[in-house]
């Protein structure tokens, strides 16, 4: 049973023990203990005797101003401040080191109050949840997602970065030195995009718009099977959360095997070859860190609730949304459907940032490259469709266009007819410009410029 307090409440959880030790540890050996909380987001609100909040502040305190602290300072510096009868005088921090002989346990003791801490924040959490659902205006949905969304928080802060300024720093120009910079992003598998890209980073909301049959599917579907199964990057290969939101899952995996085996979806006759190669093809993407949701007319905020769990049961690397105009924001539907989507938008981001994953999210453009007087039908910024948040939010913007689907006359096997442009139109953190791939469009399958597509190519 949980201990009571003298009128029969509930105590929450704590560990009176556990404090002093962490404190006494401190005032034995001081700088490795606070550093040691420093790594471990131990904070004064880990501890729950207010004495022990008002000590741990005093001792963060002079260790930041570069203070000596032991036993005799740290009494001094509470004295000043006139608090020293709050903690409960000398006596208390001679008894705090009395009772903990040696600071060799200090991080078993860390880790006991950070424990009982997470578990009061729990309790302060379902305290307000509950709180909320007796609201008469509350939406259940919306109330799910937050709190979802807050205990997910919870959770992800249990996972600490020890890297201090100094390891970023070298770690990161270490990368730079070796050649290595893409370690830190999911990679697309493209050379040449990758090249320019250096990958899709975490945080990053990459935006992919094209026209309808431009084979915007086909290219993020490409990049998520190269992401999975390790093209490019060293080998590595990643977890992917796929929202297919116009697709079913099998209409989905049925086209990345005739994609990936080589065998144009249209063939009426499937051929005992293209069997073999369907069958190599599925061996492969068998071995993907694929995760579909195909569930359609998601809500944004149903999306970024189921988006949570793929990462915490899957440890997804990498979000592939397909498409963003077919995502809803009940909160705005009635202010229009350009509010609604730059509140899409906005969410989006904020979730990339939240699963610290880049999120590549496909969107539609426009008709007005379509409507002459544009040179070669080349879409733009502009074009992008219903809000001009998407582009203010986007990391990157990629416009795909493919000359062919617009020059019927180009000659069969010139290299032109494959011809697929992808116009880095925005890059927040490095160059724009234009990526040249090939589309071998009965397969539907996008490939480096340098490659000719050669019946059953179903290589890893």
């Amino acid at each position: 049973m949980s201990p009571v307090d003298q009128s029969g409440r509930r105590l929450p959880p704590y560990s009176e023990e556990a404090e002093r030790g962490v404190l006494g540890s401190a005032l034995i050996e001081s700088t490795r203990v606070i550093e040691l909380c420093s790594m471990k987001s131990v904070s004064a609100d880990s501890f729950y005797v207010p004495a022990h909040r008002l000590l741990f502040e005093h001792l963060m305190g002079m260790y930041q101003r570069a203070r000596a602290v032991d036993l005799l300072t740290v009494g001094e510096d509470i004295k000043k401040s006139g608090r020293l009868d709050q903690i409960g005088g000398y006596a208390f921090l001679e008894g705090l080191i009395d009772s903990t002989p040696t600071a060799a346990h200090a991080e078993y003791y860390i880790d006991i109050i950070q424990q009982k801490h997470l578990l009061r924040r729990i309790i302060t959490q379902a305290a307000e949840t509950i709180d909320q659902c007796y609201s008469p205006d509350e939406e259940a949905e919306e109330l799910l997602s937050r709190t979802e969304e807050a205990f997910f928080e919870l959770s992800d802060k249990k996972t600490v970065s020890t890297s201090t300024w100094q390891d970023v720093v070298y770690n990161t120009a270490g990368k730079i030195i070796d050649g290595n910079i893409l370690d830190s992003g999911v990679p697309t598998g493209f050379a040449d995009l990758d090249k320019e890209l250096r990958g899709l980073h975490n945080t990053d909301m990459i935006v992919l718009a094209a026209r309808p049959s431009m084979g915007k599917t086909a290219l993020a579907m490409n990049i998520a099977e190269h992401a999975a199964l390790g093209r490019g990057g060293g080998g590595k290969r990643h977890s992917v959360g796929v929202f297919s939101l116009e697709m079913s899952q099998e209409q989905l995996v049925r086209r990345m095997l005739y994609s990936k085996a080589g065998v144009p979806a249209w063939k009426d006759h499937v051929s005992q070859s293209d069997r073999v190669r369907i069958s190599t093809a599925a061996d492969l993407l068998g071995k993907a860190g694929i995760i579909v949701d195909d569930s359609a007319g998601l809500d944004v905020m149903d999306l970024r609730a189921r988006a949570r769990r793929m990462k915490r049961i899957y440890g997804i690397d990498l979000i592939v949304i397909d498409y963003l105009q077919l995502l809803h924001d009940k909160r705005r539907a009635r202010d229009g459907r350009q509010q609604e989507t730059a509140s899409i938008s906005n969410s989006i981001k904020a979730m990339a940032k939240e699963l610290h994953v880049p999120v590549l999210i496909l969107s539609q453009l426009s008709r007005a490259p379509e409507q002459g007087g544009r040179e070669g039908n080349k879409p733009r910024l502009s074009d992008l469709r219903d809000s001009g948040a998407i582009e203010q939010d986007a990391d990157v913007v990629l416009l795909l266009q493919r000359p062919a689907y617009y020059n019927k006359e180009l000659e069969a096997g010139s290299g032109d007819d494959t011809l697929a442009i992808v116009d880095i139109a925005k890059h927040r953190n490095g160059p724009t410009g234009e990526v040249k791939l090939n589309f071998f469009r009965e397969i539907t399958r996008f490939e480096d410029r340098d490659t000719r597509h050669e019946a059953g190519g179903a290589t890893e």
